[in-house]
């Protein structure tokens, strides 16, 4: 676990958990129970179709050693680079930038 960065795409943390649980032999469903979260909402958070609230990082850090503020930075960066490739939001910015030059 010494690299929880990221490269030329967004890594969700749920990436970094899956995999953890996998190279442990650990099912989602008996993790889910394990630690109280229903199994839908683990299976979402782990396929990158829920974004991690700091209360899901310290649960995976209490049960699984995953430092929770390495997974709350990933999830930071993974939405800020969903941002910045996000085109509604990129051309609301351009017109902000604008307003900024005027006043």
């Amino acid at each position: 676990m010494a690299h929880l960065g990221y490269g030329f795409y967004a890594t969700h943390p749920g990436e970094v958990v899956k995999d953890e649980l996998e190279a442990r032999g650990i099912s989602q469903r008996k993790f889910a129970s394990e630690i109280g979260m229903s199994y839908s909402v683990l299976n979402e958070l782990l396929n990158g179709r829920r974004n991690f609230s700091a209360a899901n990082a310290l649960m995976f850090e209490a049960a699984l050693d995953i430092p929770a503020e390495s997974l709350m930075h990933l999830q930071m960066k993974y939405n800020m680079q969903t941002a910045k490739n996000d085109q509604k939001l990129i051309d609301k910015l351009k017109q902000i930038s604008h307003v900024a030059a005027i006043l």
